[in-house]
């Protein structure tokens, strides 16, 4: 339920902040006062599309705030009410860019029509034509019948047979192209593993030709180090003796000297092991011209790969396992398509169940709608209409295998015809509120939280004793439902639960909207001057008053 309401910098309002309450709420004014602002500011919070011409001129943002109640209501994942409400945000910048908030996080506006599902419904004139949608018809009568269950599971085994069937299709599509292809990835995959190359075996390989080619400088070198570590007379070996007897003759007058002498032990056992280190890595050098040349025939055929499959051994190891991948789906793609011909044949006859199971639930609805909207329109001064509402086979999809078309025959002895050819607003009017009063009801039986129902101008095209039965029709949607509505009617004014006067006027040289709850005595006149004009009568007063006692 929609608690308050704040707009800022719209159209012509520059500050309104207005609560609503539980019941039938009615908004009242001159032509051109704004009324309809009210709810276009809404259906912004409901995800609606946003533009530049909103933002008040002069401003640099507009923004649209509404606190609404929850109670227990199911809400989108990730959406949580504190203290059993909700805030949502809408800021429109004067680029056109806008923003969107719930609970102070920025969400997108996608998440806020999601979120509308669940908190309310804007029914205004353009809102009528989505009445022409069979889409819309069948989740009013799937509404209606309280068979969501049926509905969800029979979406879930749609999902599944569809995606079995595209993958069987896929399967059936590529086999072919497969098979000429396996005669390619099985050379490939031979080619590499007769190589049988191994993960950094090219470094390895490069390493060891290097020391090859080089060997009779590499024990020169080593020879020399060897010789200056430990062989010469003059060595780091020699040097390193010397100076240790020198300190122990030293520590024999001194003591204090034998911690030097203790540093230099360490400095003695790191020389000798390199210096053993040295001489057996000297022991291996020789020259090997039969390794070097089974190195370079080695390395050789490593390159053909590389020329072919990757620039590293592991590239090439990749492009090997890739093959033997597809080879493997090759030859297990027959058993896979096997499964799934009697997977998705399975699917399908879970699916005819199901979905044969929501045609029958949704025509026999069907039936029990028609008569049920009738005699609401008999009641909104539309006694000969007959309405028929069509269950017809459709193609499978995720809402079943239905087509719902509601067709109406306002005049006695015309055929049913789709309500986009019923030719008068008034009458449409007069439809679509019968088809909500009977649905929502329903839909508050089946489980579904109460929402904030709002109408923009129904009463179009409707007057005298109509526009008295529309009024008692928006008082009974409001004891399971928020209703919002704006009305020119004093008809239907009179039965307003919550009463308010939306005025435009001028104010520092700007025109400014202003919206007023009004009390018992301002609601006489404010019903006084829809009756009468700019001129309230104490007849058109009188009147008034006996319009809101009996549609108290």
């Amino acid at each position: 339920m929609l608690v308050e309401l704040t707009v800022e910098n719209y159209a012509v309002v520059e500050k309104v902040r207005v609560r609503f309450h539980r019941g039938l709420n009615l908004l009242t004014g001159e032509t051109g006062s704004g009324k309809s602002i009210v709810v276009d500011a809404l259906a912004l919070l409901y995800g609606g599309r946003a533009s530049p011409e909103m933002v008040r001129t002069g401003a640099e943002r507009a923004r649209i705030a509404g606190i609404f109640e929850t109670g227990a209501q199911t809400l989108p994942e990730g959406i949580e009410a504190e203290d059993g409400e909700l805030i949502l945000e809408r800021e429109i910048l004067a680029n056109g860019k806008s923003r969107a908030f719930v609970g102070g996080r920025p969400v997108t506006a996608s998440l806020l029509k999601e979120l509308a599902r669940h908190l309310g419904d804007i029914h205004g004139q353009h809102d009528q034509q989505q009445l022409f949608s069979s889409a819309i018809q069948r989740e009013m009568l799937d509404s209606f019948a309280g068979c969501g269950e049926t509905a969800a599971q029979a979406a879930s085994f749609f999902a599944r047979w569809r995606d079995a069937s595209a993958e069987l299709a896929e399967l059936d599509r590529t086999a072919q192209e497969k098979l000429r292809q396996s005669d390619l990835w099985s050379f490939q995959r031979n080619e590499i593993e007769a190589v049988n190359p191994q993960p950094g075996e090219d470094a390895q390989l490069e390493n060891e030709r290097r020391v090859l080619r080089n060997v009779v400088r590499i024990q020169e070198t080593a020879g020399a180090a060897y010789a200056a570590l430990y062989e010469d007379p003059e060595s780091v070996t020699a040097q390193l003796r010397t100076v240790t007897r020198r300190l122990e003759e030293l520590a024999r007058i001194d003591d204090s000297v034998q911690d030097v002498t203790a540093l230099l032990t360490p400095a003695n056992i790191a020389v000798d092991e390199a210096a053993h280190a040295l001489r057996h890595y000297l022991g291996k050098l020789e020259a090997d011209p039969a390794r070097l040349e089974e190195i370079e025939s080695r390395m050789a055929a490593l390159e053909k790969l590389k020329r072919k499959y990757g620039a590293t051994v592991e590239e090439m190891l990749a492009f090997r396992d890739e093959a033997a991948k597809e080879l493997a789906t090759v030859e297990t793609s027959g058993e896979r398509q096997t499964t799934l011909r009697k997977e998705v044949a399975a699917l399908a006859e879970e699916y005819k169940a199901i979905a044969g199971e929501l045609t029958a639930t949704r025509t026999a609805a069907a039936k029990k709608l028609a008569r049920r909207v009738e005699s609401e329109l008999a009641s909104l001064a539309m006694e000969n209409t007959r309405v028929e509402i069509r269950v017809t086979p459709a193609e499978w999809s995720a809402a079943g295998s239905d087509t719902v078309e509601i067709l109406i025959s306002p005049n006695l002895g015309e055929e049913p015809k789709p309500l986009e050819k019923i030719a008068s607003g008034g009458e449409l009017s007069r439809v679509a509120l019968a088809l909500k009063t009977c649905v929502a009801p329903a839909s508050v039986q089946a489980g579904a939280n109460p929402r904030t129902l709002v109408f923009d101008e129904v009463d179009a095209g409707v007057g005298g004793s109509a526009a008295e039965a529309v009024g008692r029709r928006l008082k009974k949607l409001s004891t399971t439902n928020q209703v919002l509505c704006v009305t020119h009617l004093a008809q239907i004014a009179g039965f307003a639960d919550h009463h308010y006067f939306v005025e435009k006027h001028g104010q520092r040289g700007r025109t400014v909207t202003t919206i007023e709850e009004l009390d018992a005595p301002a609601r006489t006149r404010e019903i006084g001057r829809m009756l009468s004009g700019e001129h309230v009568t104490p007849e058109a007063l009188r009147h008034a008053a006996r319009l809101m006692k009996s549609g108290s």
